[in-house]
């Protein structure tokens, strides 16, 4: 099926949100659609209509939107961000399975779409759980490609539309979409008067006796010799008043500043997934693969300290050192497998953020030509170590065993796609919006020697960040 693409600037000028969207209208009915599309009906074509814009606060209009699906990307460096609307094709599965019949599923679906498109969206964790009804309106996979985008790249804040026209489809009835997309765009970007609600009730599942039982038993496995780590994650769960927009949590963020990518779906109103993650999966261009081992932890309120007295502590911790060493060791066992040149640090550095630091070690690699695709890549590192354990497949199946919940998109790989190019983080520090719930998710790596009560604190303090936005102690 052959394809193209054809991106159309309508203004060189950076423009007011509200001028954009005139341009934009602009362009769309002025596109000459049969001139475009040649007579080879196989034929798919994507044009994107572009305006640059003045700078704005890209969370604050997306809260004002009022289209759904919506979505928010930003990675870790803060140079590149996305806020979307709308769908003008997308990538879906569900259905259960293993996750690597999910990852093949996935990488035939992309290398179907055009090469210039970027999709969004997310997996879940383990695609043989059975899931919560709470997770009801998150797929398998699901991924966008937006009908309407704000972009911060390049240092420079543009607009855009996708036209998406499949074979077979009335372009008339695309264009009319995105017509009356733009129409319904609201150029407004303050929210100051939208507060959350008052928060009616705290719960944690498990609680603190389950969580020690739920960890003696994991730690009764490293004594048999079947496991060397396991990641255990708890669900917190938040009641409010009455439902909100889950947005709340990305525009009352209180650190800023912190190293961690931003991820936000909201496939339904009132229904949300988000992420403050600071670990990335991957990011591929080409053949180029760039991951990185994160994993031990240390708070610096249990010392009041700052940045040096954190990473002193981290890097002379027999468990965050034996820890982090196990999830290094096995990724670059895995980037064996699949690359020809691996590049991984010597030294493991401290990754800092606000209120926590993490022992981090990167790597760089260069893909072989055979894995030079998505699916390999996302079946081979996930999950990591670091939110699965050590073997994998028996991780796996004692978390599903031991945990009362299922993990939905909980450190499962979120990001973006192309063809040639994506870059994932690994979902933690997230939470879940489900109406007038949110249930935040948050889990600690257990070896061999771990103390339960210890991993008790550090999973309160992993969702530090996001309970400081409701006001709340743990």
């Amino acid at each position: 099926m052959s394809e193209h693409q054809n991106i159309i600037i309508s203004s060189e000028e950076s423009l007011s949100i509200q001028k954009a969207v005139s341009r934009l209208k602009e362009a769309v009915d002025l596109f000459d659609y049969k001139s475009a599309l040649s007579d080879d009906l196989d034929e798919n074509l994507l044009v994107t209509f572009f305006q640059p814009v003045q700078p704005l606060e890209m969370t604050g209009w997306l809260c004002r939107q009022a289209v759904y699906p919506k979505l928010f990307w930003m990675n870790r460096e803060k140079d590149f961000s996305i806020a979307g609307v709308g769908v003008a094709d997308s990538i879906v599965l569900n259905e259960p399975g293993d996750n690597e019949a999910c990852f093949r599923q996935f990488g035939i679906s992309v290398a179907d779409k055009n090469p210039g498109a970027r999709y969004f969206g997310g997996f879940n964790f383990n695609n043989q759980e059975n899931q919560n009804p709470i997770w009801e309106k998150f797929s398998s996979f699901s991924f966008v490609l937006p009908l309407i985008q704000l972009t911060f790249e390049h240092n420079t804040f543009s607009l855009s539309c996708h036209l998406w026209i499949e074979s077979g489809v009335k372009p008339e009835a695309k264009i009319s979409e995105i017509t009356e997309m733009l129409d319904r765009i609201i150029s407004d970007t303050d929210c100051s008067t939208l507060k959350l609600p008052e928060l009616l009730d705290l719960s944690y599942n498990p609680d603190e006796r389950s969580w020690i039982e739920q960890c003696q038993k994991a730690l009764e496995t490293f004594n048999s010799g079947g496991m060397d780590k396991i990641m255990l994650a708890r669900q917190t769960v938040l009641e409010f008043i009455g439902s909100f927009s889950p947005l709340l949590f990305l525009l009352q963020y209180p650190y800023p500043q912190n190293a961690v990518y931003r991820f936000y779906f909201e496939p339904e109103e009132h229904h949300a997934f988000f992420s403050f993650s600071p670990e990335r999966l991957y990011r591929r261009d080409s053949d180029l693969l760039l991951t990185e081992a994160l994993a031990g932890t240390f708070s610096k309120e249990t010392i009041n300290g700052g940045d040096i007295q954190a990473s002193e502590a981290l890097l002379n911790s027999e468990k965050d050192i034996r820890e982090h060493k196990f999830v290094k060791d096995m990724i670059y066992q895995e980037l064996l497998k699949i690359c020809s040149d691996i590049d991984m640090e010597k030294e493991v550095q401290v990754l800092q953020l606000n209120r926590l630091a993490h022992l981090y070690t990167s790597f760089a690699a260069k893909l072989k030509p055979e894995f030079q695709n998505d699916s390999a890549v996302l079946k081979l590192l996930h999950p990591t170590p670091a939110v699965g354990g050590v073997p994998k497949r028996e991780a796996m199946k004692h978390i599903m065993n031991l945990e009362p919940f299922s993990r939905g998109w909980y450190a499962g790989p979120v990001g973006w796609i192309s063809r040639d190019a994506a870059e994932f983080s690994v979902a933690i520090r997230s939470a879940l919006v489900n109406g007038r719930f949110a249930y935040l998710y948050s889990g600690a790596g257990l070896v061999k020697g771990s103390n339960p009560y210890s991993e008790w604190e550090e999973v309160d303090q992993k969702i530090g960040d996001i309970l400081a936005i409701t006001r709340q102690e743990v």
